[in-house]
């Protein structure tokens, strides 16, 4: 008999505009059952960023694969009612766009939990529901440049712009989301007790960054209670990966095939090993370091010494090297190089295009001894709404077409 999914028998019903509906993509992926209502126009995130996947976002593809679209104009009596038929025996409703949306027509928390008190409700916004900033219209990069993860650069010609970097709130605030939901489900199906619960992507920017701002708030108190390392005698060191700058045995090197390496031997031990290793051990003998995190910050002598050794191989010799003497030396990949990187080709077997309409990543969980379901390609606008419908409320085609008639899924 077939292992069911993790999440099989788990159905949410969603209302999303945008990234934000990445938040039940995850449970997706472990056999969620994600009902995905949209207004008679279409979620327009179908036409948004780039790239553009014959005639269709990248960003759709992904964050809705899997999903069952059905168009319901929520703003008409038929379409609400329906709605609410929907979240009768869902587990979940997310509203994945401005707080109060499903509210302002009769279906926020309170309404749905009048008919389902075991409903869990999400709201995932850009701000979240409170705070001044809470009805500011935004996207995505809004919340990393407010949570402070992303330094504005200044190009040639004087004009600032935001840098290439990495996008946390708009990913990490729907994956808070998900393990949110998660917990309210196991909560509700053990109690009887549904929840409201709301999750903000500039907080999940700011949460995931907590060790540089909770340590400058740490450096606000004296000296004498809150220090640097022990090896590097207690002075204090910028917060996060800036405080890595002068770092020498935790710092990138060239390597003799133009490209680079990341060593890391902070620790005493490892240290050595590289020394016995490139049979240099004067080197360990001049500057043995402490027991751990000495990354012999700006010794600028033995950075050169590094900087020539570290020149003679290859950067997949250094791989080797480290992995055969046991000193820790890692790869530095791009975006673009990533994908051919051997650890990532054996850990990600990307879905096919043809199966979702460009190669994805699938989930990172890897339950041992089963395979995770494959998401189907993600849906055109409403085009599940009969199946929907047909399956979920036993809706015949009669039913179908008068409330098609009425206006339920728009004109």
């Amino acid at each position: 008999m077939a292992i069911p999914a993790p999440l099989e028998g788990v159905r949410i019903i969603e209302c999303s505009a945008l990234g934000p509906a990445e938040i039940t993509s995850f449970l997706i992926d472990l056999g969620a059952d994600v009902i995905k209502v949209e207004p008679p126009q279409g979620d327009y995130v179908r036409d948004m960023t780039w790239p553009i996947v014959e005639g269709v976002s990248l960003m759709h593809l992904h964050i809705n694969r899997g999903k069952r679209s059905i168009t319901l104009d929520l703003r008409t009596e038929e379409g609400a009612e329906i709605f609410k038929e929907l979240c009768k025996d869902a587990d979940a409703v997310v509203e994945a766009m401005r707080p109060g949306g499903l509210a302002r027509r009769g279906l926020g928390y309170e309404d749905l939990k009048a008919i389902n008190p075991k409903i869990v409700f999400c709201s995932i916004s850009g701000y979240g529901m409170t705070g001044p900033y809470k009805d500011m219209p935004s996207h995505g990069i809004a919340y990393d440049v407010w949570a402070g993860l992303v330094n504005v650069a200044t190009d040639e010609d004087d004009f600032p712009y935001l840098p290439e970097h990495p996008s946390t709130g708009i990913h990490a605030g729907p994956l808070f989301g998900a393990l949110g939901l998660l917990a309210g489900i196991t909560r509700a199906r053990a109690t009887g007790e549904g929840g409201f619960f709301e999750i903000a992507q500039s907080d999940a920017s700011a949460a995931m960054d907590w060790l540089r701002s909770e340590t400058w708030r740490s450096y606000e108190r004296p000296e004498s209670e809150v220090t640097g390392n022990k090896a590097d005698n207690y002075e204090r060191r910028a917060p996060g990966t800036a405080g890595m700058k002068e770092g020498v045995r935790y710092q990138v090197y060239g390597t003799s095939d133009d490209a680079y390496v990341l060593f890391m031997a902070s620790e005493q031990a490892f240290w050595k090993n590289f020394c016995e290793g490139v049979d240099r051990l004067d080197l360990f003998e001049k500057w043995p370091g402490s027991k751990y995190a000495d990354h012999a910050r700006g010794n600028r002598e033995l950075q050169a010494e590094l900087k020539a050794i570290f020149a003679t191989k290859t950067s997949d010799e250094w791989l080797e090297f480290g992995n055969r003497i046991n000193t820790p030396i890692a790869p530095i990949n791009t975006p673009r190089t990533l994908l051919d990187d051997p650890q990532f080709k054996d850990r990600f077997k990307l879905f096919p295009t043809e199966r979702l309409g460009a190669e994805q990543l699938p989930s990172p969980i890897k339950f041992i001894n089963e395979e995770l379901p494959v998401p189907t390609k993600a849906p055109t606008v409403g085009q599940h709404t009969d199946n929907v419908l047909a399956d979920l409320l036993g809706w015949d085609d009669a039913a179908i077409s008068a409330a098609r008639e009425a206006g339920a899924f728009g004109s």
